[in-house]
């Protein structure tokens, strides 16, 4: 492969301004996790692209590696390069790998990043491709990405129920190590794999649906069921789904964390902030793959239809300083900056 360097890639997010900068922390989470974050899937990409998420003192990453268009082959090629970036940077990144490596790497002052698949046809219809996908450090699931599989119904597809080999594979990924998750995933499917599972469940990057109004956000009857496996609803900090004017920022973040400790509580709520930044030259959609499948302009989406900014993960000081100004307790805030996720990893892992 053609040697590349980071010059040649568009900045992900905006320069870092003097109030990002000089930044005076009121509040200092015991542990900031961001449950789903994705880099373009291409063997180029550059891994100091987490440096973002190092700015914003996020202590661990769980960054996309596949989703449902994608081939097996493609996967293995970005998990093979991904790994051995973060491998090549051992002074800023570590491979999260089991549950005590958490510890390790924010007493050593490193970004932990842990890999998810985001749907299930890589596995090939296969319960035993789950262990093989958990051994190369894919730490998180979920089921469908938007459209309706073998496995699981998708958000913008006919509702469908979990099939039989669905139920397989929850089993699986309980046994495997891999935290069970429902994003992108369709309302019944969601639903079953929250009776299904074993251990607790999480939406990575879901928003509740009375204040996104998106058909990728849920309904309090999904978030009901995720908290009442002892799960997590990670707030996505994606404009679309947080339903914001301009660019998400932290009182955006806020009323969404808000409604969600309202309906379940403190103990089931964390951050997903899904950032998507661009890379030149990097292509992570399929030739040949309709992109208009997955992300159907009749729910929004589109070059047209706007709404596709993030929230900057280096603001997620001021969130935890914001909610300690609403009137958080330090405790709680660390429940959602971090430690609600701890505790699910700890189950599941």
């Amino acid at each position: 492969m053609t040697a590349t360097t980071t010059s040649q890639f568009a900045t992900p997010f905006a320069p870092a301004d003097s109030t990002l900068s000089n930044y005076k922390r009121k509040h200092i989470p015991s542990f900031t996790w961001d449950a789903h974050a994705c880099l373009p899937l291409d063997p180029i990409v550059p891994i100091e692209l987490l440096d973002t998420y190092r700015a914003g003192n996020i202590d661990y990453v769980c960054i996309n590696v596949g989703m449902d268009m994608n081939s097996v082959a493609h996967i293995m090629r970005v998990i093979a390069a991904f790994r051995a970036k973060i491998a090549a940077h051992p002074d800023k990144y570590m491979q999260i790998e089991t549950f005590d490596d958490l510890a390790k790497a924010k007493k050593a002052g490193l970004l932990g990043v842990g890999f998810d698949l985001e749907g299930s046809v890589m596995l090939q219809d296969m319960p035993e491709m789950v262990p093989v996908f958990a051994k190369l450090g894919v730490k998180q699931i979920h089921f469908a990405y938007n459209r309706n599989n073998s496995v699981a119904g998708g958000c913008h597809d006919t509702d469908i129920p979990l099939t039989a080999l669905g139920h397989e594979i929850v089993k699986a990924v309980n046994a495997s190590g891999m935290i069970m998750d429902c994003s992108h995933t369709g309302r019944q499917s969601s639903l079953d794999i929250m009776r299904a599972s074993s251990k607790p469940v999480v939406f990575s990057h879901a928003n509740p649906k009375v204040l996104g109004g998106h058909e990728r956000c849920i309904d309090d009857e999904q978030i009901k069921a995720c908290a009442d496996t002892n799960g997590v609803i990670g707030v996505c900090g994606f404009q679309r789904f947080i339903k914001s004017a301009n660019a998400p920022d932290v009182p955006d973040m806020v009323r969404h964390i808000d409604y969600l400790v309202k309906l379940v509580g403190v103990n089931h709520v964390g951050i997903g902030l899904d950032t998507m930044p661009s890379v030149k030259g990097a292509n992570d959609f399929p030739d040949g793959v309709d992109n208009g499948y997955y992300w159907p302009k009749d729910r929004g989406y589109g070059p047209d239809a706007g709404g596709a900014a993030v929230f900057d993960p280096r603001k997620m000081p001021m969130l935890a300083d914001a909610l300690i100004n609403e009137g958080y307790l330090p405790d709680d805030v660390d429940k959602i900056m971090g430690e609600n996720f701890i505790r699910v990893a700890r189950e599941s892992w």
